[in-house]
């Protein structure tokens, strides 16, 4: 039975562009931050604002070029054998990412395609022909979207924790500074909504998620999770520094857990230590399934944790510094903190029994794919499930 609707739309374009827009400006924003923070002598803050953005940069680059030289290697990405793929030489692929402009490349070739398919093309494709098509540009757009992920828990999620705690923890408020925090808020949204869109359609196995109130209740409650949690954690660092050590701590536990599980995403054994890694730092804020597999039992383990901590941060702010109880800003971010986690399992409860789209329990066949996959089909298959 195939999916709805695989067509690589106008509108899907269109929206390509939008989170080109998101990414840069979100980046920018934030080297802007640092410059400010580096003239007004806060060498700590402009060096940890620059950190996140230069580390999201790394890791993404460093991604994307091992995805580049696996599709070389792919015979149905790649069946001639070339060596170039989307007219890049493995010396330029190699160019490219050594100077961080390798995203930029593959939205480039996205774009470029896309614009051939949607906005010129006539009708002399025959069926198999125009599916194939439209699958290559749902494969180039599916790479983005987990490299998007990947950058907006590496850098706008820490950029927008650091920022709150500047702003909350040392009245330093700027117009600079609320311009970053937003376009991370933005940013995490639209990076979020992509990549589960782009997960859904491409593995043929699974419903697409359809638009409307599911992607609206998901959204809500993947947003409200984390920014409550970006929020107990700033509380948690304005009580004291130290609880820096607490969030490693965090983040051991769930790169450790994503090493239990033998995750296979990487083909060289580097980069998949470096991937378990990159989860561990998306576990510390939100919780996926890292295998694809039923996780009933340690959701419900996360979130535990998860409401432990919103709800004793707040009550341990309140109890060590006594002084802030009737704080404005204190009250105003505890009633955040509560009333979105509330709200978020509210919505988590409901996306998961009743608009959750579920697995069509079918075996794989070549008619259908499954048995004829690409590296990207493999990747997302391989990679974070919601």
């Amino acid at each position: 039975m195939p999916q709805s609707n695989i067509q690589y739309t106008k509108l899907r374009w269109s929206l390509t562009i939008v989170g080109l827009f998101l990414y840069v400006v979100d980046i920018w924003t934030d080297i802007g931050l640092a410059l400010k923070y580096f003239q007004e002598k806060h060498f700590v803050w402009a060096g940890l604002t620059l950190m996140f953005v230069l580390a999201g940069l790394l890791v993404t680059q460093m991604f994307s070029h091992a995805w580049y030289r696996d599709d070389m290697n792919d015979v149905l990405m790649n069946p001639e054998g070339k060596a170039a793929i989307s007219g890049m030489s493995k010396g330029g692929l190699a160019v490219l990412h050594l100077f961080g402009v390798g995203i930029f490349a593959r939205y480039y070739h996205l774009l470029k395609q896309g614009f051939k398919v949607v906005w010129t093309t006539t009708n002399s494709y025959t069926v198999d022909e125009r599916r194939d098509v439209h699958h290559m540009l749902f494969c180039l757009a599916t790479d983005l979207s987990m490299l998007k992920l990947f950058e907006a828990f590496l850098e706008s999620v820490p950029q927008l924790l650091l920022q709150l705690y500047i702003v909350l923890g040392h009245n330093e408020c700027s117009a600079m500074q609320y311009l970053s925090m937003v376009f991370s808020f933005f940013n995490i949204a639209w990076a979020l909504v992509d990549y589960r869109r782009c997960l859904r359609r491409s593995l043929p196995h699974v419903r697409e998620m359809p638009s409307g109130l599911p992607t609206a209740v998901y959204l809500l409650y993947k947003l409200c999770t984390i920014t409550s949690h970006i929020l107990s954690y700033t509380l948690l660092l304005l009580l004291s520094t130290y609880s820096t050590i607490a969030l490693t701590v965090l983040w051991l536990l769930g790169t450790t857990w994503t090493h239990m599980l033998q995750t296979k995403f990487c083909s060289s054994r580097g980069l998949e230590l470096l991937y378990r890694a990159v989860i561990g730092v998306i576990l510390t804020f939100t919780f996926f399934n890292v295998k694809g597999q039923d996780t009933k039992v340690a959701m419900i383990i996360y979130y535990s944790f998860y409401c432990v901590i919103n709800v004793t941060a707040p009550l341990l702010l309140a109890f060590l510094k006594p002084e802030l109880q009737t704080d404005t800003f204190f009250l105003t971010v505890s009633g955040l903190i509560y009333g979105g986690s509330v709200l978020g399992l509210v919505c988590l409860v409901l996306y998961y029994l009743l608009l959750h789209p579920r697995e069509w329990g079918r075996e794989a066949d070549e008619v259908d794919g499954l048995g004829n996959e690409t590296q990207t089909t493999r990747r997302m298959r391989n990679f974070l499930q919601p």
